[in-house]
């Protein structure tokens, strides 16, 4: 079978569903139990605290529920519609009440972004790349987060942040080369 063939029967049925939850609130339970684990543990990646994320996630399906009319499908998962609602919300949390917004890296990504050698990278180099990543300003972090480590394609990337496809690319390796530099000055 075509693997181009089996996105748009995916995509043919989620939009059945999508149809069938702007008739009837009911249908959005389906919609609400095939993405809210994914939607949790985005937020919690971003938060790392289970109360808050449980919150933020519950704010985030009711929005995407009283505003389903409005969806608009791009030829992509309605899950990047939820990551831009669930962005939206925990950057409107960090805002409000003024504190530092958490990241959460997991060292097997860390790794990834940082093994680009062919022997793979060492702990120092991984170190390295963390001091990096941590002068990034938060919209820099935020597109690497949904790129790499989140592995999310460049259409989902610039839909969930609000920018094109495009956009998404030309930032995304402008960030990287800034990285490059970065490490570079603290080698």
């Amino acid at each position: 079978m075509n693997p181009h063939h089996k996105d748009e029967t995916y995509l043919r049925q989620e939009l059945e569903q999508i149809e069938k939850a702007r008739i009837n609130p009911d249908g959005f339970g389906v919609l609400y139990e095939k993405y809210y684990k994914q939607i949790y543990i985005f937020i919690n990646r971003r938060t790392d605290n289970e109360e808050l994320s449980s919150e933020l996630c519950s704010l985030t399906f009711l929005k995407a529920m009283l505003n389903i009319q409005k969806y608009t499908d791009r030829g992509l998962p309605f899950s990047s519609w939820l990551f831009r609602i669930a962005l939206n919300e925990v950057n409107m949390y960090y805002r409000k009440h003024k504190t530092e917004r958490c990241v959460s890296l997991e060292s097997k990504a860390v790794r990834a972004l940082a093994g680009e050698s062919p022997a793979g990278p060492d702990e120092d180099s991984v170190k390295r790349l963390m001091l990096a990543l941590g002068r990034l300003s938060e919209p820099d972090m935020q597109l690497i987060e949904l790129r790499f480590f989140e592995e999310r394609a460049f259409a989902e990337v610039g839909e969930i942040v609000g920018i094109t496809e495009n956009n998404a690319k030309v930032r995304i390796y402008r960030i990287l080369e800034k990285l490059k530099t970065l490490l570079k000055g603290r080698s």
